[in-house]
Parts: structure tokens; C-alpha cells; sequence
């Protein structure tokens, strides 16, 4: 469904939205989607942390002759419900279509709103220990920064996840300059979207939480008016 905003939703999406007998999804994602859905369509919502059994539910929906749209927010194939909704399939042996539309990611939407820092090679990184161990991704942390690329950080923060952005940044410091641009999006193409360009020293005085995408620029990286920009290495 891409970032929020129905205008960033592809037409392909929304006419398998509008197509299907039955739309699963996160309450969140379900409600930004409210305009779409039709009185006939049937709707199976669940909260965080439930999405085997939404995978479940919708299967099940399926199997029984329904057309499905299973809903995630960004791209379905980038933290999202495409792989579960397929690991669920094959295990089960079912003979099912499954279909992928993809989507505009929370890393897309954001370098948008922020100019152009992922001009680039990037590396993409969740902060969320919830189904990674930690010491996997401080791993993972350690060698995208080494390696110089660009690091859109997803699930930066929460209320119970307050440390690992901190530490993210003393991994970053390591390898990157303290003047390194950093772009930080809340809610990236929603109504509500907030920006700001600091930089890496700088970069915990602003306000982080899970709907937030920060961007770390690479040694190349540079700001200028409310632009961050990687170079590519055209000639100019």
C-alpha cells in the first residue's frame, strides 16, 4: 500500500484493493485504507504481533474460493507479509496464486521527502531485535558503515527500545565522520510528514520513534537549502 498517503498507492494496488472479496491487515494499515474498502468486502484486522495468525485467517479466506488482498504497509516484500504469506503456502503444500504488487518502501518515501541520499549504494537495516538477535544486527550495523554505504535505519526507536539507536550511532561514529549528514522522516508521504537534516553528532537531540526513517549519509553525502544529497559521480 506504500507509505500511508492514498495518492502514493499504485494504481495495480488499488484496483486489487477494490477487486477482492476479502482485505487483511494490521488495524493501522486497515484504517488508512478506510476510503477504499467497500460495505460488501469482508475485513479481518488484528493488532501488532499477530501476523501468523492473519497469514492464517487469510489463507483460510483462499482456500475457500475468496479473493485475498493480505495488506502491508511500504513494499509487501520489504519487512512486510509477501515471505510469510509464501513460507505459510509452501509449508502448508497448498495450491494457491499469490500474487506481489509492490510498493513505494518507508526508505523510498523518505529519501524523497529529504532530496536524493540514496543515489548511492545503501544498505537497509531494521533496529528491531523483536525477530533478529541484537548482536546480529550490531553486526550487520558494523559492516555497512565500514563499507561506507549509505544506512536507512527502519524501527529506529520505541518506548521500549531505547538504546539501540544510541548505540546504531556510536557504531556509526566509528566509521563515519561526526559531521555526516543524517536525514530524519516521521511519517514519510502521510499527512503528518515532519523532516529535518542534521547530522551525525548531532542526530539524538531530534525526535525518533517507530514511525521515523533516518538516513545516515556516506563520506560523500553533502546538505544543501533542505537537500541531502549522495553523488553519483556524474560530472557536473
Amino acid at each position: 500500500m506504500g507509505p500511508g498517503d492514498l495518492e502514493y498507492l499504485s494504481i495495480k494496488a488499488f484496483q486489487v484493493i477494490k477487486d477482492v472479496d476479502v482485505v487483511v491487515g494490521y488495524n493501522t494499515y486497515i484504517d488508512l485504507l478506510a476510503d477504499l474498502i467497500n460495505e460488501d468486502q469482508e475485513v479481518i484486522s488484528t493488532g501488532m504481533t499477530k501476523e501468523v495468525d492473519r497469514t492464517a485467517l487469510a489463507i483460510e479466506a483462499a482456500c475457500e474460493g475468496q479473493k485475498v488482498a493480505m495488506v502491508s504497509s511500504g513494499d509487501a516484500g520489504v519487512y512486510g507479509m509477501a515471505g510469510l504469506v509464501l513460507e505459510m503456502v509452501n509449508e502448508k503444500g497448498l495450491d494457491l496464486a499469490v500474487e506481489i504488487i509492490p510498493g513505494i518502501t518507508a526508505a523510498n518515501a523518505a529519501a524523497s521527502t529529504l532530496g536524493a541520499p540514496l543515489m548511492h549504494d545503501y544498505a537497509v537495516i531494521s533496529l528491531s531485535d523483536l525477530l533478529t538477535p541484537w548482536e546480529v544486527i550490531v553486526d550487520r550495523l558494523e559492516k555497512a558503515a565500514a563499507a561506507d554505504f549509505v544506512i536507512a535505519l527502519y524501527n529506529p526507536k520505541s518506548n521500549q527500545r531505547t538504546e539501540q539507536i544510541v548505540e546504531a550511532r556510536e557504531i556509526f561514529l566509528k566509521h563515519k565522520e561526526p559531521s555526516t549528514p543524517v536525514g530524519i522522516v516521521r511519517n514519510a508521504k502521510r499527512g503528518s510528514e515532519e523532516m529535518v537534516v542534521t547530522n551525525l553528532d548531532q542526530m539524538l537531540e531530534e525526535e525518533i520513534d517507530m514511525v521515523t526513517t533516518v538516513i545516515i549519509g556516506n563520506s560523500e553525502t553533502f546538505t544543501f537549502a533542505d537537500f541531502m544529497v549522495t553523488p553519483r559521480g556524474y560530472e557536473v
